[in-house]
């Protein structure tokens, strides 16, 4: 090892297992067993109540749309794409992109289902229309 780099540790912390994860497929979100509440983006703490007792979980990767924006692009830079809000059935909230649909077609209220595209040999989670 260099000087410089640091050793891995023992304990991967949440955001490793969370994009280990989604490298294999699976779609995780933590829950708090002191409260309840769901939580996404991984964290060591509760958002809601501070506990550290957090437990991951499989998301079933539905959700809604909450709010949507289309961001214009010239065609030879890959065209008009959307961003969303998607309010997870879970509870919490994301920022995302809806595909298989036009990008002005996304509408607040789209029930939608998760998809794990792949963008630059890394996961990524996006929607599609359920």
């Amino acid at each position: 090892m260099a000087d410089n780099e640091m050793p891995e540790p023992d304990d991967p912390g949440p955001e490793r297992l969370y994009q280990q994860a989604l490298s294999e497929g699976r779609f995780l979100i933590q829950k708090c067993a002191s409260c309840g509440a769901c939580i996404h983006y991984p964290r060591l703490l509760c958002t809601h109540c501070g506990s550290d007792r957090l437990q991951t979980i499989e998301a079933s990767g539905n959700g809604t749309v909450y709010s949507t924006s289309v961001i214009r692009r010239r065609p030879e830079r890959g065209g008009d794409y959307n961003v969303a809000l998607i309010d997870l059935d879970e509870g919490p909230r994301l920022m995302s992109r809806v595909e298989g649909v036009e990008p002005g077609a996304v509408t607040i209220g789209m029930k939608v289902e998760v998809r794990i595209a792949t963008v630059d040999d890394a996961p990524l989670l996006v929607f599609r229309k359920s």
